[in-house]
Formats: C-alpha cells, structure tokens, sequence
C-alpha cells in the first residue's frame, strides 16, 4: 500500500492553509432582521458574537465543497486509496465542522429547500441550493462520494468505527426504514410549521460547537460510542438526506468498482464492509423456480395499496402525537397541565405567554386549528412510509443475478474499506 507522497502532502497542507487562514475577519456588517426589544427593568443585552457562518465567504465553503467532492471522487475511483480518504474526512472533519461548527450543512439544507417551497416561503440562498444539490449531483454521476468523507457527520463516526460488525441483513434493512421516517417526519415539520426538526435534533452540532444542552450531547455520545461497532448508525439509520444520496446513487453512471480486475470470489470484501453494501454472487443453480418468484411479487404489487392505506389510516389516527411536534400544541398542553394543576410550577414559555396578550382561549382555539392539520398530515406521512416499505419489499423479493461481488450502490458509502481486502487490488500495486 503505498502512502502519500511528499508532493501530495504539501498540496494538503497548501489547502488547508487557504481554509484556515485567507477567511476575512468580517465579511460584511449585518443587521437585525428585526429590532431588539427594549425593557423597561434596565436589563442589558448580552453582546452576540456573529458564528463563522456570518463571517465565512460563502464562496470559499461552496468551492471547498467542490474541492472536497472532486478530491474524493479521485481518491475512490482513480487512486482507490483508503488512507486518501482518511485524509479528506479528516479536513472535511476540521473545516465543515469544527470550524464551521456544521453549517452550512447539506443534511439540513433540506429544511431550506423545504421551507421555501411548501414552508414560508422564504427565500432560498444561493448557498445553501448548492449545497443542497451539488452532492446530489455529484452522486447521479459517481456515487455517494460525499458521504465517503465530505459530511462531517459521516467523517466524525468513520474515525469512530474502529471494531465495526455486520448487522444482520434484517435489523439493516428494518432499521433503515428509520431515516424514510425522519425524511418524512422533516417534510411534516415543515408543511406544519414545526420549524426546522433536523436541526434542532442534530445530535452531533453539540459537539461542533462545543456546547448545547445535556440530552444532545448525550444522544451524539451515544450514536458515536455505538458507532466503535456498528459504523456510521446515523448515516445508515437516521440520515435524511442519505435517502436522497441513496436515491441519486442507484443511477450513478460510473461508481467504485471493489475490485480493479476480474474478481477471483475470495470473498474478503464481503467480510470486511460493515454496511451490507456488497452484493454477492448468485449461485449457480437458482434457489427457487421462476414461477414461485412471479408469484410472490404478484402477490406483493397486490398487497401494495393495501398496506398504503393501512399506513396512512395509522398516520392519521396518530395525529395527537404528532402535533407535539409544534410550539404552540405543547404550549397549549402545558397551559392546561397548569391549569389543572397535574404540574407543578411554570416554565419560561408559559411565564412568557401569560405576560403577553394572547389569552388562553385563543391558545387553545390555535392549537385545535393546528391539531386539525395535522390529520392530513399524518396521513400522507404514513402513505409515504407504506409507500417506502413496499418497494424496500419489492427489491428484497427481486433476485439478482451477479456472476461478480458487486458494490450495492444505493447502500455503498464510498469509503474504500474493500480496497485494501481485495487481493487483486494488492497485486495490481493500487491500494
């Protein structure tokens, strides 16, 4: 395996030096959307310090993000390199996230895109489409190279997967339904006015920041310390836009390959992916007759708008628990809780509404407004939910016919563990 070179090393370090260094102390003065409120008690504001966010050219992030891709499309499909990889998770890792402290982020991008269409309508920045769709784009043509190491959320439980195992084919696939309800709990937030869900949920933006409340904190802990064994669970399990990465990846036009040459079937590869991503070939003889598989996916297309509507009547009927997801239904629920006197003492949200104007009536007529809408809601959320376990069942029953272990290119993350197993790789003298 050979390691890089004197040449490459100073280009890293040349690049992480324009990263680091040529970002202007203040890009622009902003303002205040809106004005800060005054009181009359002589209580003083606190001084806000702007995030890098606020003071990063957004030039700078979008061409280091086509740097980044471009790089680690290289290192996977040209130089077939693991340690290449390391190197740009460890940059992306340091950039995008420490230093950006995970924004701009392409997972919550989503919320942005989101919100200006079927939101508030608010407009959305040129930075934020890019990062949203450069990914996406990049993974149509090359597969999901930007989970290999440009996600800092990806690169930061990489570096944590140090004893991985393969999760039976099952529990993946069960738990991989996961990340649809995210996705779709996101676009529910959204359309309802929950605000934006991924964001306030992030478990690993504590970390960037170096702060954040005690049940984030601890929720990324956890994901990082499961992560020693079973590699990337966000990525896998909880990942929204890695659902629309999946999407763009089954169509990708040229993706890493697992082995340079003719595959020789010795069966390394598929030991060594912790993800399930490899595909293996089939046997020789056909496990079953033909018929019996025409039969059970006739079965299947016939049973499809059945479970759809099932789940969309579970959504519907779940709608109550839904609505928690809004401000103004838990605000309301707290009134009456405190109302009935079920809790004891107040919180600073409904110390905040009983110095304001609204009354409690009015609270509760917007909360039942807001519960109502919530009904039609939960039913297309669980459509779309019954929707994605059909075809997750549908491309379980079609039977592949690979002569070769293939990459599955919907679940394979890019991030060339395979290479250095591969013995044909070794030979060729390209890992």
């Amino acid at each position: 395996m050979r390691g890089i070179t004197r040449r490459t090393f100073l280009f890293l370090c040349l690049v992480l030096w324009a990263a680091f260094f040529s970002i202007p102390a203040l890009a622009a003065q902003t303002e205040f959307r809106f004005p800060r409120p005054e009181f009359s008690s002589g209580y003083q504001h606190k001084a806000i310090h702007l995030p890098p966010a606020a003071l990063t050219p957004p030039w700078l992030d979008v061409s280091l993000l086509i740097l980044f891709l471009g790089a680690t499309t290289w290192a996977v499909l040209r130089r077939r390199s693991r340690n290449w990889v390391l190197v740009l998770s460890l940059a992306s890792l340091v950039y995008f996230g420490f230093y950006r402290q995970g924004c701009v982020c392409s997972v919550g991008s989503v919320q942005n895109v989101l919100n200006a269409f079927i939101g508030t309508g608010e407009v959305l920045t040129l930075t934020v489409a890019l990062f949203f769709l450069i990914p996406l784009v990049t993974a149509l043509y090359f597969g999901r190279v930007f989970c290999a190491s440009v996600c800092p959320l990806g690169a930061a439980q990489e570096f944590c997967a140090v004893r991985p195992v393969q999760v039976p084919h099952a529990v993946d696939t069960a738990l991989g339904m996961l990340a649809y309800a995210y996705l779709g709990i996101t676009v529910l937030g959204i359309w309802t006015g929950c605000g934006f869900l991924i964001c306030r949920y992030d478990p690993f933006v504590g970390f960037f920041r170096q702060g954040g409340s005690f049940n984030m904190l601890l929720a990324g802990g956890i994901l990082l310390a499961s992560g020693i064994f079973i590699a990337r669970p966000y990525c896998r399990y909880l990942c929204p836009y890695g659902v629309l990465l999946r999407w763009a990846s089954i169509f990708a036009r040229r993706h890493a390959s697992i082995t340079p040459a003719e595959c020789i079937q010795c069966r390394l590869c598929e030991n060594a992916c912790p993800y399930n991503a490899i595909i293996p070939p089939a046997p020789e003889q056909e496990p079953e007759p033909r018929s019996v598989g025409m039969r059970r996916l006739a079965w299947l297309l016939a049973a499809a708008p059945v479970l759809i509507l099932v789940s969309a009547t579970i959504g519907w009927t779940v709608h109550p628990l839904l609505s928690r997801l809004h401000p103004t239904v838990r605000l309301a629920e707290r009134i009456a809780a405190e109302e009935a006197g079920t809790v004891a003492g107040t919180t600073i949200e409904t110390d905040a509404f009983r110095e304001g104007d609204q009354t409690v009536p009015s609270l509760y007529a917007e909360a039942h407004t807001i519960n109502r809408r919530f009904k039609p809601a939960g039913a297309a959320l669980g459509a779309f939910l019954g929707l994605a376990l059909c075809a997750r069942l549908y491309r379980l029953s079609v039977l592949r016919h690979e002569h070769d272990y293939t990459a599955d290119k919907g679940a394979c993350l890019s991030c060339a563990r395979c290479f250095k197993y591969c013995p044909v790789e070794e030979n060729n003298g390209q890992a």
